[in-house]
């Protein structure tokens, strides 16, 4: 069996699933007999990748495998397919979802610690719902609380193979529009305001941004909102690689 008729057969699979397919999924649609395989699989993936360089789409690994997205330079071309107004998140259900991907596992009463507020049922309620985050356990402490982290689901969404793949908080730029409510270790603060991001509007409104290859830029788009729209936001289209990225602010 040709190595063409192989990626042929392999980019095929990846469009038609329009999610993240893993290695031993792919192997799965072969034939016993003619089936590649997983180091030969993986060889065959970096080659596609590498024919889609220059190219308005990529190949990404993520936490559940490799998917087709858009690149970054072609989001907010790409988002004017989705006219409506996205949905948006409020600022405190953005700094609590990072608090818990970089301090998890974590209680709701830690959060509420370094936030300095009270965290909100419903914003825990919606980031579960989103199957962004899940209870990982419990705290050895009496009452025994629910430690919180990330899902694979988020690494997903934010095209992150695993969670060490998060970007330094230092360089998420726009955590320090938050006025550095979120105290953790690496945060430097920035003077000065920071210029929206790609496909947002002077004020404050988010299009429908691809899935991107840099997850800074993503979290970016995500916390750099000055909008007072405290509406909670709905799951983005995976099935066309695009994501709604949609940041609000609240108290």
């Amino acid at each position: 069996m040709s190595d063409s008729y192989l990626k042929n057969v392999v980019e095929a699979a990846l469009l038609a699933a329009a999610r993240p397919v893993s290695v031993s999924e792919l192997l799965q649609i072969f034939e016993e007999q003619s089936r590649p395989t997983a180091k030969e699989m993986r060889a065959i993936l970096e080659s596609l990748t590498a024919d889609y360089e220059g190219r308005g789409v990529t190949i990404r690994e993520t936490a559940n495998g490799f998917r087709f997205q858009v690149r970054n330079e072609f989001a907010l071309e790409v988002s004017r397919l989705w006219p409506d107004r996205p949905r948006k998140y409020s600022r405190a259900l953005l700094e609590t979802l990072a608090l818990i991907a970089y301090r998890q596992p974590i209680t709701r009463a830690e959060i509420e610690h370094v936030r300095g507020v009270s965290v909100n049922p419903e914003i825990v309620k919606t980031l579960m719902e989103r199957t962004w985050v899940r209870v990982v356990g419990h705290r050895d402490v009496p009452g025994h609380p629910e430690l919180l982290g990330t899902t694979a689901e988020f690494l997903d969404y934010f095209s992150l193979k695993s969670i060490e793949d998060l970007p330094p908080l230092a360089d998420l730029k726009s955590l320090s529009d938050l006025n550095l409510q979120l105290p953790l270790p690496g945060t430097t603060p920035v003077d000065g305001a920071e210029p929206a991001a790609e496909g947002m509007s002077d004020s404050g409104e988010v299009a429908l941004v691809p899935a991107v290859e840099d997850s800074a830029e993503k979290l970016d788009a995500a916390a750099d909102d000055d909008a007072d729209d405290e509406e909670l936001g709905a799951p983005g289209n995976s099935a066309s690689g695009l994501v709604a990225a949609p940041p609000s602010d609240e108290s």
